[in-house]
């Protein structure tokens, strides 16, 4: 068992109040983290602030030094990383090891998207109004983050924040998830004693509402970054006042299987895209319409493919699906089986609990009124919609106040066309589920999915302004 600390910038530090953090696969103990207050989170502001205001001239060459350590040292450490992620959510070592080497690689992007981040001149002649001067603009830091990150990915949703707010110059406080406070604690500890590191320039308190709203209603900092619920982030923008907020809020992913796909193909993915995580993903693939012609077979292949995936422990290299974050999950994740179950769906595999561990669901005969497809469910639970065409399946897909990321599989290529332009939703895919997702892209959402996006290059964008230069 090892501790979390806090970093009021460079300094670590600890209380007497702590909280255990217990592993969703044996409820052992694997970590514990002091218990912070509001006065901490001020406290950590006022250093960010400070430390911005020393270090704001520091230079691009020493940042983009000080990132590439980081990832060099997390190289270094990627087992320990791995299972660090492992012990504390549950996350199936395979796929931690894959998260922590898209953590380097989310650090090192930040890296090289930061040589580019420049402006460009302005021809202020152009109007009959207008006469020269030397005129341009230029990208400069926000100053203070403020960057909280949730469970499911721990490590590179938090490399997400934390390399391009840095690399651009701002100052951070960090609050990682409480369930996973030692993974962010040992990410953050890399950026802290790395030698390119800017003193006090990040910050670390743990902590819920309490921590989280001090830090959010604070003049200091000039930048939220959230990920998590939809209920907390309405809270982030009706308490957050005037400041640039970011907000990837999670979704309702869906797909449309066209009576021309390669139904093989398509089923084994979307097992793939439903039960990744055991469906604790932002993009989780949730709904899935089928072409009338081909339902019944798309239905039974994925069924098949769904069987094969072993869920067990997280710790043995072939295990697909580990335990749900908490035993809260796994009861509500049976309790919407349930539901949807008593008001007319049709169980392809019904799913079962056991504590923590709740195993794969395909529901058929779902209804667009069932809470199962209206609402993100964020576990295990596919449901399967037989349509006529395209037609009605886009309906259906954009019937949702969700918009993450959609996807269809189709050999048509102006259905492909038409798709892009129809889908209400930040990201599509083609021919693959809407659970893709690579680090270099743009990612965020429309309607309750969130606002702003990730992805170093256009995070760089979030965590600076432009400032308008005339020289007369």
């Amino acid at each position: 068992m090892e501790e979390a600390r806090i970093y009021f910038g460079s300094t670590p530090a600890t209380k007497e109040e702590k909280r255990e953090v217990r592993s969703p696969f044996n409820d052992k103990v694997v970590s514990i983290y002091p218990v912070c207050s509001a006065d901490d989170a001020h406290k950590a502001l006022k250093i960010a602030q400070e430390a911005f205001a020393k270090h704001k001239d520091s230079l691009l060459s020493q940042r983009i030094a000080w990132l590439r350590d980081v990832a060099n040292r997390l190289k270094e450490q990627k087992e320990e990383f791995a299972l660090t992620i492992t012990k504390e959510v549950g996350k199936p070592i395979s796929f931690s090891r894959i998260e922590v080497q898209r953590a380097i690689e989310t650090i090192e992007l930040s890296a090289d998207f930061a040589t580019s981040l420049a402006g460009e001149t302005i021809n202020t002649d152009a109007t009959q109004s207008g006469r020269k001067t030397m005129s341009f603009y230029k990208r400069v830091p926000v100053g203070v983050v403020v960057a909280i990150t949730p469970f499911n990915f721990p490590l590179n949703l938090s490399a997400h924040k934390l390399a391009p707010a840095l690399v651009a110059g701002n100052a951070v406080v960090y609050k990682p998830t409480p369930e996973a406070p030692l993974t962010g604690y040992k990410l953050a500890k890399l950026f802290i004693e790395s030698k390119y590191a800017l003193p006090d320039m990040l910050s670390v308190v743990y902590g819920d509402a309490e921590v989280g709203s001090a830090l959010v209603q604070s003049d200091i900092p000039r930048k939220i970054s959230f990920t998590g619920s939809v209920p907390v982030g309405k809270i982030i923008m009706k308490n957050a006042g005037i400041k640039k907020v970011s907000l990837e809020l999670g979704g309702n992913a869906a797909t449309f299987i066209d009576k021309d796909a390669d139904i093989k193909t398509a089923a084994s993915r979307c097992a793939v895209g439903a039960f990744v995580n055991s469906g604790q993903v932002c993009i989780s693939l949730q709904r899935i319409y089928v072409h009338e012609d081909v339902y019944e077979e798309f239905a039974q292949a994925l069924a098949e493919d769904t069987k094969k995936l072993k869920v067990g422990d997280p710790y043995e290299p072939d295990t697909f699906m580990g335990p749900l974050i908490n035993e809260d999950a796994a009861i509500r994740a049976q309790r919407w089986v349930q539901s949807a179950i008593e008001q007319g769906a049709k169980a392809i595999l019904e799913g079962k609990r056991e504590g923590r561990y709740f195993y794969p669901a395909i529901l058929a005969d779902v209804t667009d009124e069932m809470e199962i497809v209206c609402e993100e469910v964020f576990a295990p639970i596919v449901s399967l919609v037989k349509v006529k065409n395209y037609e009605e399946a886009i309906v259906k897909m954009n019937d949702s106040p969700y918009g993450l990321q959609f996807s269809i599989f189709t050999k048509d290529i102006e259905l492909i066309k038409r798709f892009v332009d129809d889908a209400e939703a930040g990201g599509v895919v083609v021919n693959d589920i809407p659970t893709l997702r690579f680090d270099i892209q743009p990612y965020g959402g429309v309607k309750l999915s969130g606002i702003g996006r990730e992805g170093p290059r256009f995070a760089l964008e979030e965590y600076t302004e432009l400032k308008s230069v005339v020289i007369v």
